[in-house]
């Protein structure tokens, strides 16, 4: 598993353990109450390491090559999964996926940006960053979806979208702004989480939402801490300030209203387990279309609305 700076102390102490119990093991010496010591020390370093990380190392964590992607949950809480491909208008896009799916007995959809886990992959994922057909994929089976009467469930992870040329050329920006408009009025409950990354208009493309959750470490922001810092400093060294500046965290995004709940991660983040981490992630998908599905279309909607209508301040002069 890869580590992160931060974590060089628990990692050390962690191989300290690990070579003690080998030689505990032998039965050459009994070293059990200092492995316990060691034990000790290791929980509460990592109990001190992890309640207090800057927004920078979070973000670090958001981002670790190991944590679950879109595929990993839907293994995890979902059966019977079909998925789903072509916009029907251009090509199949490898970094939104989406298809049909069972979570505890409740029909679903699922939509979710989808990373790769080597070189190889990531390529052909293009690293999570969606093209225009992927959201005009999105939008056309969220249509679907709603057609059979079923919930939505999203999966945001993202960098952002794709801005090269190609994408660009087909639409990137009006992809988005329809997915936008057209996600208001879909007659059918959405629930969203962001799972990692939620990087821009790439998130928000498919993150208009009843509900949006996000998980502890992960972060939704209009722009990256890199690409803040280059603008603001003229340099991505000072992302670390850019991101604690962002107020992009689930806590301060809960204060603002741009989302709805906070999904625990397991202590170090969602990698070092994934099981209890999808567990919380259905626990809440379950929870929220329990209540959403009990209203009517016209209810729904008019609450969607509302819903982003009352984010952010403004004053007329």
């Amino acid at each position: 598993m890869s580590r992160l700076d931060f974590e060089k102390p628990i990692l050390e102490l962690e191989h300290k353990i690990s070579d003690l119990k080998k030689i505990d093991s032998k039965k050459q010496v009994n070293i059990a109450p200092e492995i316990k010591k060691l034990e000790d020390k290791l929980a509460k370093m990592r109990t001190q390491i992890y309640e207090n990380l800057t927004a920078w190392q979070r973000i670090q964590i958001a981002r670790h090559p190991d944590r679950p992607y879109t595929f990993d949950y839907i293994r995890l809480i979902a059966e019977d999964f079909v998925e789903v491909h072509g916009d029907r208008l251009f090509a199949d896009d490898y970094a939104m996926i989406a298809g049909f799916a069972t979570i505890d007995k409740q029909k679903v959809f699922v939509i979710g940006h989808q990373k790769g886990r080597d070189i190889k992959e990531n390529v052909m994922r293009n690293f999570g960053c969606a093209h225009p057909e992927g959201y005009r994929k999105a939008m056309r089976l969220m249509k679907l979806a709603e057609k059979f009467n079923l919930p939505i469930v999203i999966f945001i992870d993202t960098p952002g979208a794709y801005p090269g040329v190609g994408a660009e050329e087909r639409g990137q920006a009006q992809a988005i702004a329809t997915n936008l408009m057209e996600m208001a009025e879909v007659a059918t409950p959405i629930v969203a989480f962001v799972i990692g990354e939620g990087g821009s208009g790439g998130a928000l493309g498919i993150g208009v939402a009843d509900r949006v959750l996000i998980l502890q470490h992960a972060y939704y922001s209009v722009i990256s801490p890199e690409g803040c810092a280059s603008i603001l400093w003229r340099s991505s060294v000072r992302a670390p300030d850019a991101a604690k500046a962002l107020r992009i965290m689930g806590e301060n995004l809960l204060e603002f209203g741009i989302v709805d709940e906070i999904v625990e991660e397991p202590l170090g983040g969602a990698h070092r387990n994934p099981e209890v981490m999808a567990a919380a992630v259905k626990k809440a998908a379950i929870k929220h279309i329990k209540k959403l599905v009990t209203l009517s279309k016209e209810d729904l909607l008019a609450a969607r609305y509302e819903r982003f209508r009352k984010i952010g301040k403004f004053q007329e002069g």
